[in-house]
């Protein structure tokens, strides 16, 4: 369908692409991997025709048509969610805001003298509007949106008024309702909660569009994808299957390269040893000029490249008692809206509780209310004795200071610490060499994560309070985040979208929907890990079945 051959693309000095090929066939399903600043976006920007290679060729059948999710929403105003949606879905979405336009025009009586070509424009308009199944695209909007997370007042609501990432919801709407042959999707996931992580699993499964994607959450890859390309080096490398697969045959594909690597390093300097001790020996002279030669005809091989995060050892803890948080009774609303009515629950040292929940089922509120950031209307929230907190976010990444680098705000919160130690902990948390000197206004969503964590970890409170930690975060600093987080000899809570943020770290769960109900009555205090939770309620996020 679409193919990538030998293409090359500069940015400045830098090669992002060399002589790569790539092909991408109808209705497959093929994650893109590599770290940032590979050339990912680049790759997707070539496809789409926004860009020209350097060298080499990008053929797209003219009848094949692209749609593409990009990580920048735009202003989106003035119309309701659902006309957004539908406006911005391709050819289709042009047809059904033209016949808007005509009908509004027959029934315009100053018009009436332009009235034979406003029928003759509506009865085209309507012929390849009826030919593209237009009449079922609104149905189809409300259905796609209805996955993506959004209610009924919601759809009909005013898109102006939305925050940025329900916006990103709407871009994601407009890309999938418009049925287009390809789909580029760059990180949909970053924007959405597990219910809507899994019903976009299911959506792109059946889809028969081409789909070409750059995730970071392994199970989502894991199902979706038959298929990954990552570029390396330059290079687009492919790997048939899925993450899973991908992640041990990269492994053994690094070991046979160090082996190789390893070998060749041995041999060249074997035979340049020999070289420098006979290279003034008459009788020798031959024999050296023939391995300096050999030398120069050798393609020298390259180590592998592997991007490891090590988990940082901090230490343990300060003990603290045995009961950590006790709510009674606790009440909380919002306007009309009840979130807890008499709300009961215990935290005790050591346990470590995700918190499941549908949209607006109050995960957000509660650790909120845990940590003092929002009140209860009545009822009692009590912290336990000697409790030191640990609170992630997504407000927190502003409180970092924007005038100072990457090192110097972990410079000045522990300025008795030592130079290497600090170092350790940033290159635990891919901040390696001469990044620690990025300044932070320039940080990138992940990486301000990254560093709040990594402050929050240095010195480790006893109790952490986790919303959403793993957004934005890349797939191998998840996976040091669970490792890391796994050795944790403290008590936690959290919210997370991501599975294997759940299934490492829980073994407690609060489903605030009861048993997955939309809504409940009491939530379900489950005894129980997330994996043994999903094999109970027949789900993995309330209201989702599997």
């Amino acid at each position: 369908m679409i193919a990538l051959s030998n293409i090359a693309k500069h940015y400045g000095r830098q090669a992002l692409l060399l002589d790569a090929s790539f092909q991408l066939n109808p209705g497959e399903k093929v994650g893109l991997l590599g770290p940032n600043g590979s050339g990912k976006t680049t790759l997707f920007r070539l496809m789409m025709g926004e860009e020209q290679p350097d060298g080499g060729q990008v053929n797209v059948p003219k009848a094949t048509t692209l749609a593409y999710f990009r990580q920048d929403a735009g202003e989106m105003s003035g119309r309701t969610v659902l006309d957004e949606a539908i406006l911005g879905s391709g050819r289709l979405g042009d047809l059904h805001m033209e016949i808007a336009e005509l009908e509004a025009a027959m029934a315009d009586p100053e018009r009436l003298d332009e009235m034979e070509s406003i029928l003759e424009r509506f009865g085209e308009v309507q012929g390849e509007y009826q030919q593209r199944g237009g009449y079922e695209l609104e149905a189809r909007t409300q259905e796609v949106l209805h996955g993506l997370g959004f209610q009924d007042d919601q759809i009909q609501g005013d898109v102006g008024a939305l925050s940025g990432g329900w916006r990103m919801r709407v871009s994601i709407a407009k890309v999938l309702i418009g049925e287009a042959d390809v789909l580029l999707l760059d990180e949909p996931t970053n924007h959405l909660d597990i219910e809507s992580i899994l019903w976009l699993e299911e959506y792109l499964k059946a889809s028969k569009a081409a789909v070409l994607i750059t995730c970071h959450d392994r199970e989502f890859m894991n199902r979706v994808v038959t298929r990954l390309v990552e570029i390396d080096g330059g290079d687009l490398i492919s790997y048939t299957g899925d993450y899973d697969y991908y992640d041990n045959e990269r492994a053994s594909r690094a070991v046979r390269q160090e082996a190789a690597f390893s070998r060749q390093k041995a041999m060249l300097k074997k035979e340049e040893r020999f070289i420098e001790r006979f290279e003034k020996n008459a009788a020798k002279a031959s024999q050296v000029q023939s391995r300096v030669k050999k030398l120069e005809k050798i393609e020298k091989l390259e180590p592998p490249k592997t991007r490891v995060l090590v988990p940082f050892d901090f230490r343990p803890p300060p003990r603290s008692g045995n009961d950590i948080v006790a709510l009674k009774g606790v009440h909380k609303r919002y306007g009309e809206r009840v979130i807890y009515d008499n709300f009961n629950f215990e935290i005790h040292r050591g346990e470590r509780w995700c918190v499941m929940g549908s949209n607006g089922a109050g995960k957000t509120t509660l650790l909120k209310l845990i940590v003092g950031a929002a009140q209860a209307d009545s009822g009692v929230v009590k912290l336990g004795a000697s409790l030191k907190l640990g609170y992630f976010a997504q407000s927190s990444l502003e409180l970092l200071d924007s005038t100072k680098t990457v090192y110097g705000q972990i410079d000045e919160l522990f300025p008795l610490a030592t130079v290497a130690s600090k170092r350790n902990l940033l290159g635990a948390f891919d901040f390696p060499g001469d990044e620690i000197e990025k300044p932070i206004n320039v940080l990138s969503g992940g990486e301000r994560s990254r560093l709040v964590l990594a402050q929050m970890l240095y010195d480790p409170p006893n109790f952490l309070v986790l919303d959403e930690p793993t957004n934005h975060l890349d797939l191998v600093t998840k996976e040091m985040l669970v490792k890391t987080l796994s050795k944790f000899d403290g008590t936690m809570i959290f919210v997370s979208h991501d599975r294997t943020f759940l299934r490492g770290l829980a073994n407690k769960v609060l489903d605030l929907t009861g048993g997955g109900e939309e809504r409940a009555r009491e939530p379900l205090v489950y005894h129980g890990d997330y994996g043994s939770w999903v094999e109970r309620t027949g789900h993995e996020a309330p209201g989702v079945w599997h």
